[in-house]
Parts: structure tokens; sequence; C-alpha cells
């Protein structure tokens, strides 16, 4: 009989080996896992690039032209023909007009040598022409009939040359009838009347503002008129007004504004007049004075303007960026530096003999009470400052609160101070080059109410 063999099998355990690699994918995991779970459920700060720019506020009307003008009547009846053109300055004993007891006859065919225009003359067009065509835009369309209006003002007056040359050759030859009258005074000479000649600012209603029943007589060459008529006006004096009208919230804002700068529509020019504002029955008027310009605009009686009452340059920010934040009022003389180092910080009494140093940063520095801002969140409750080299205390209490936004340069928040110099519907210009607030490419949050000191920015 065989024997039974027996084998005694030990099993092991397993020896479990840590894999290293998906340990480190682990904390990966997980930590990516934490990062999207905090930014999906953390408040957002979104951000905004502080650039350079400048907000125009301007506001748009129709002024009245009030200048010294003297009306010139006809000596006596005929068909009338001038010697100057219209917006000439003419002196006393200039000769302006004509009379005649019938129509003149004027030959418009002329020499070539006349026709042809001089390099003065065409000097100015191709200036005007290149200057229109530098600077044109095509939201002012305005300016192409301003440009139609100076080429056709040159070539008009070089018509008006052959015409007066005529005129002077009659003259000379003893034309049956033909009489000659010389200006009464000096001034700039206009052929249209429209009964405004002598208005004054006390004058000025509402209606005439609005151009209500306006109408102007134009004087043309060759036509009849009677003794005792109108037929030009002298502009005597450079100094002109134009009269505007205003709203009380206006007249109330600007009644001790002294100048201000006028854009005309007509051609863009920008002048600066002196101002007052005049209460007339039932309306308020802005008087706008002007020294020059009266040539120019001596044949509107209306002008379109605008008025440009903020202009200002600086750092343009959003309006929702700008919020405020409480600090604590300081005696600067308060202020010292720590030990070796050159931080800026205050001395804390904390009951000891030697007083704790804690430096702080300045906000804001008031250099016309002396006081400067320091943060409230840096302080416990009831801190009271030692000055430095004395025995004067301190108590934290005075607070104020500071108009500025939250700078996110450094990936958390902090306040900066600004000084508003103007504002839009959206934006604010804000000071430049103050070494407590903004500088241009600053990053800021958007929106300044939801933010706090050393948020961090996601």
């Amino acid at each position: 009989m065989a024997e039974n063999h027996t084998t005694n099998i030990t099993a092991f355990r397993k020896k479990w080996n840590i894999n290293i690699g998906i340990v480190i994918f682990g904390v990966v995991f997980i930590y990516l896992l934490v990062t999207v779970l905090m930014y999906l459920t953390s408040k957002h700060i979104s951000a905004y690039e502080v650039r350079e720019g400048s907000i125009l506020k301007d506001n748009a009307y129709t002024g009245l032209a009030i200048r010294n003008e003297e009306v010139v009547t006809a000596e006596q009846s005929g068909y009338i023909n001038y010697f100057v053109s219209e917006a000439s300055k003419v002196g006393a004993k200039t000769k302006v007009y004509s009379l005649s007891p019938k129509q003149l006859e004027f030959n418009d065919t002329v020499s070539t040598d006349s026709q042809e225009l001089t390099a003065e003359e065409r000097d100015s067009i191709y200036l005007k022409t290149q200057s229109f065509s530098e600077n044109y835009n095509g939201c002012s369309f305005n300016e192409v009939y301003s440009l139609r209006d100076e080429i056709s003002s040159v070539l008009e007056s070089k018509s008006n040359q052959s015409r007066q040359a005529q005129l002077d050759e009659m003259v000379q030859a003893g034309t049956d009838g033909l009489q000659v009258f010389n200006a009464q005074s000096d001034g700039v000479i206009l052929y249209s009347t429209d009964g405004y000649e002598n208005l004054t600012v006390s004058d000025v209603t509402a209606d005439m503002l609005s151009k209500k029943n306006y109408n102007s007589v134009n004087i043309k060459n060759n036509s009849k008129v009677n003794s005792g008529e109108a037929i030009y006006k002298l502009v005597k004096d450079d100094d002109w007004s134009l009269v505007i009208p205003l709203d009380d919230k206006t007249a109330k804002n600007l009644a001790d504004t002294k100048s201000v700068k006028v854009q005309f529509t007509k051609d863009q020019v920008k002048e600066r007049a002196s101002f007052q504002v005049y209460s007339a029955k039932n309306t308020n008027l802005g008087i706008l004075t002007f020294h020059t310009s009266m040539v120019r605009y001596a044949k509107d009686r209306y002008l379109d303007i605008e008025l440009i009452l903020e202009d200002e340059s600086g750092l343009k920010i959003p309006k929702s960026s700008v919020t405020k934040k409480d600090f604590y009022l300081v005696p600067e003389n308060y202020l010292t530096q720590g030990g070796n180092s050159k931080e800026t910080g205050v001395l804390i009494n904390n009951n000891s003999d030697d007083a704790q140093f804690k430096k702080v940063d300045v906000y804001y520095r008031d250099t016309e009470t002396g006081m400067v801002y320091l943060d409230p969140n840096a302080f416990d409750k009831n801190t009271t400052l030692i000055k430095p080299d004395s025995t004067e205390t301190y108590k934290l209490k005075k607070t104020k609160s500071l108009q500025g936004v939250y700078n996110i340069n450094k990936g958390y928040a902090v306040f900066k101070q600004i000084h508003i110099l103007c504002e839009s519907d959206e934006y604010y210009i804000v000071e430049s080059g103050n070494s407590y607030g903004l500088a241009n490419y600053d990053y800021i949050a958007l929106v300044g109410k939801d933010v706090r000191e050393n948020d961090i920015v996601y």
C-alpha cells in the first residue's frame, strides 16, 4: 500500500506597492477640483484698464447776434450798384454805391486775363481744400457747405472785381445821370437789413430767439430803390454779442461763470467769450460777448453754437468703479519710521514702558489740515497712539470717508483715492500724477461697491 504524503503550502498576503504617480495625480486632481469649486462659488471681480482720456461736455444753442450797426438810406431814387464786396471794411469817403435813372448794362464776357485767378487766390482755394481733405469727418457734413461757401466767396470776389471795374469806367466816362455816393463812416458793410440793427439785450424776446416772424431784406445790384429806403448797413465795432435762451437749471449753474469756450457749428471754430446771465421777462438769457471774429460772422443774424462747459483731460474711469471707504484721521506728526527700517508707521500705546511700532499705509495726506488717512482695519478698537519724542497721545476715533477705486494690479484689492475733474453719463475724468491715486494702465475693479480691501482677485 502506498504511503500518503501531505504537503504543507503556506499562502502569503500579497504585498501592496504604493504608486507615487497615482498619488501625485490624486493630489493635483483634488487641488484642481477645490480651485474650480472656489472659483465657481466665489465672488468674481471684473477688471478695467485705466487709460488717459477726456470728456467734452457741451450744450447746443441758437444765438441771436447783436452788433453796433448803423443803417444807411438812399439819398434819392434810382437803380443801385455797389462798388465794394459785402462784408468788406470801408473807410469814410470810400466810394460805396451809385444811383442811376435806369439799369446799367454790364458786360459779362471779360478778357481771359481778368478771368484767371491770381496766384494768391489759387493758393487760398488750394489751402482751404487741402485743410478740408485732411480734417474731413463724415459725422460733420456741414463742413462741406463751409468749404463751398469759402470757395464761392473767392470766385464771387473775382466776379465783383470785374463788375466794379466796369462801374468805375462808367463813372469816368460820365454816364448820364450816374451819381456816386461815399460811405458816411468807417465799418464793415452789409447789403441786408432785418430791423434788428438797433436791438439791445433788454429788447430781446423769446419770439426773436426762435426766429418767429424773422425776415431779412437783401438789396441786389441793379435793383430799384426809393429815396429814404435802407440800402446798406455798417457794423462799426469789433465787439459783438450772442444772446441765447437758458432754462432755469442752466441759468442757476452758470450764474457765477465769467467766461466760456464756444464752438461755432458753421465752421467748427472755437472762441473764448465773456459770459453773463441776464434775467428778462419770463425767460433767462445768456449773453456771450466776443472781441474777435465779427467779420467772419457779420452776415449771420443767427448762429448755431455749442457751449463747451467742461473739457477736461486725465484718467478716464467708469462711474461703477467708484466707491467710498472710511478712514481714521490722524495728525501727520504722529507718523514715524520704525527701528532700523524706513517703513512708515505709528507708535501704539500698549500700557507698557515701550511703545509698539506698527507699520501703516497712508492712503491720503490732507496738506491743508495736516491730517493723514489710515485704514481702520489695521487697528484694534480704542487704540491710542503716542506722538514720537513726546508724551502726547491721540485716540483713534474720528473717521472720514474718501472717494476712490480698488486697484487690483497685484492680484488683491487696494483702495486708491481719486480726485474727480469732470464727468459724463458713464465716466469720470480723474486727476493723474497723484502719488496716492491712479496711474495710466492701472487695473481697477469695475464694480467698486462689491469689493473690500485685500480681496483676492480670481
